[in-house]
């Protein structure tokens, strides 16, 4: 546990989104007032910054009050958020703002971002090397500007090493939660999730949108029977074999194909759909491990929880108390 409250600094400026900066504030508040009604020692101080200071004009138009990135000088930063937001539908660009980050972003223990603040994080190389995730619509401009980020598009939030990443909007309250969790545990953050009145706290492995759905938008339509016939099949053998002569193409051609038009391997499109499969049915029904594991394809139980462990962090049984609907009605 903390003895002192550490600093979290969430970064702003002109056009900022709105709740990218209140809901992650929000969050580290309420779990730190949940922690002082514990008799826990305050957990957080919080400061919200600007190049200048002063007020700053969200996205929406409301102003927020801050203080100036000078008042920082001097003070080590335990957490550092930094916010999305676009003035002009462009990638963010804000040249003090990454002067800063490239001189005391190596000092935070924690720099973190929602959405496309990534951009800003990546502008001053604090995701050189690393994977990270921002907004799925964004993701593709962060890849073509900064070649030297692994960009994944489909969870909620990434950790590498120090740096956490997230998707846009509520998700960074998902990554406040997650930070609250490594701080002050699962107990704490599912308390705080409740005060705020979330209808569950989601892990960061979770897809930000439906995998057949994200699937066919990154084709021109030429998978979407393929697509959907992989849905309805998910319990079968979906080795690339079968696979491109379900497409009517030699296995090499298929392939490449494929990676050109979706950008992942049929094999990456047909892992994430039976986990998506998988996870539904752990959500929805009361369908013992063995019989969601052979319906979605991954032929066992034992399989099933070891990939739900690589790509979630929880095993099945964890992330059916999580999420389930009849434990939520229960």
């Amino acid at each position: 546990m903390m003895s002192k409250p550490k600093l979290v600094a969430m970064l702003a400026y002109d056009g900022v989104n709105l709740i990218d900066v209140s809901g992650p504030l929000q969050t580290f508040q309420t779990a730190g007032r949940l922690a002082r009604e514990a008799g826990l020692p305050p957990p957080y101080q919080l400061r919200t910054v600007s190049v200048a200071g002063g007020a700053v004009t969200t996205g929406p138009g409301l102003p927020i009050l801050t203080e100036p990135l000078e008042s920082l000088d001097d003070r080590p930063v335990d957490t550092l958020l930094v916010p999305g937001g676009s003035r002009d539908g462009q990638p963010l660009h804000e040249p003090a703002l990454v002067a800063w980050l490239r001189r005391r972003g190596p000092e935070v223990r924690r720099p973190c971002s929602v959405c496309t603040g990534a951009f800003l994080l990546a502008d001053a190389g604090l995701l050189d090397g690393r994977r990270a995730t921002t907004h799925w619509d964004w993701a593709e401009r962060l890849s073509a500007r900064h070649p030297a980020v692994e960009v994944d598009p489909d969870p909620i939030f990434i950790k590498d090493g120090p740096v956490w990443t997230s998707a846009g909007v509520t998700a960074g309250i998902d990554l406040a939660l997650a930070l609250v969790e490594a701080d002050l545990g699962h107990a704490l953050a599912i308390a705080t999730a409740r005060q705020l009145v979330m209808f569950m706290k989601r892990p960061g492995g979770q897809s930000q949108f439906s995998v057949p759905l994200s699937a066919q938008c990154r084709t021109d339509g030429a998978f979407r029977d393929l697509h959907a016939w992989i849905a309805a099949h998910l319990h079968e053998d979906l080795r690339i074999e079968r696979l491109a002569e379900q497409a009517g193409m030699s296995p090499r051609t298929f392939a490449r194909l494929y990676v050109a038009k979706v950008g992942r391997t049929p094999a990456k499109t047909v892992q994430a759909m039976r986990l998506e499969a998988a996870c539904n049915a752990l959500e929805r029904t009361n369908a013992p491990l063995k019989r969601i594991a052979a319906d979605a394809g991954f032929g066992d139980e034992q399989t099933l929880r070891r990939v739900f462990q690589k790509q979630y962090g929880v095993n099945p049984t964890d992330y059916r108390a999580r999420f389930s609907l009849h434990a939520e009605l229960a």
